[in-house]
């Protein structure tokens, strides 16, 4: 029998995947929570085997930071990531989080379980849409200065106010932007913005 945790914060999904796992005659859903925090305590009372956690969740910490925390504190426990989206930055993440499995929530009942089947045997599992985006996942571009301003203009400062926190110039500040949005192929600074975040970059 599988002990199997499951952290996901809408109530209607939660309960319906609960509902769709207990009819499998060899998965025990032993807790189901609504938040990475509430994942960690339930895994540390239940000591479940598989850890299937959706990804964007409120409270401190997200399913990839409870999958780090539960990787560190319940190493027996294997983790299965559950998202709605691929996204380039959560698929990064994920990976180097050494986590399990990233399947997406479109998945069949039957794919989910046959999914929990194989971390449980401690195989890993990558959502066939997302394989060829692991694949090509593309280093990051930006240098570590490049991210500090663009974490900036992100949180929506203007270049003096970069310029200000970082200690350079407003106008090397300006160029570096010119040369994020360049390297990044953006429309403009916002676009940047949006194309680093979605890729895990900033």
């Amino acid at each position: 029998m599988i002990r199997m945790l499951l952290a996901e914060d809408q109530h209607v999904i939660r309960e319906a995947l609960v509902t769709l796992l207990t009819l499998e005659p060899d998965i025990e859903v032993v807790e189901a929570v609504e938040s990475g925090d509430a994942a960690v305590a339930a895994a540390l009372v239940h000591r479940p085997d598989v850890a299937v956690m959706d990804i964007d969740m409120p409270g401190t910490i997200d399913g990839l930071d409870a999958a780090g925390e539960l990787r560190a504190k319940l190493p027996a426990c294997r983790t299965l990531m559950l998202t709605g989206h691929g996204k380039p930055g959560h698929l990064r993440r994920a990976l180097a989080s050494q986590v399990d499995g990233f399947i997406l929530k479109t998945a069949s009942p039957e794919e989910l379980a046959s999914a929990i089947r194989k971390v449980a045997r401690g195989e890993r599992v990558l959502d066939p849409s997302l394989a060829a985006t692991a694949w090509h996942l593309a280093d990051n571009p930006l240098t570590p200065r490049e991210a500090d301003v663009l974490r900036l203009v992100a949180a929506g400062s203007e270049p003096p106010e970069i310029a200000g926190q970082l200690f350079l110039s407003a106008g090397t500040v300006r160029n570096y932007i010119t040369t994020i949005v360049a390297k990044l192929n953006a429309r403009n600074r916002t676009d940047a913005v949006r194309i680093a975040s979605e890729a895990g970059w900033i």
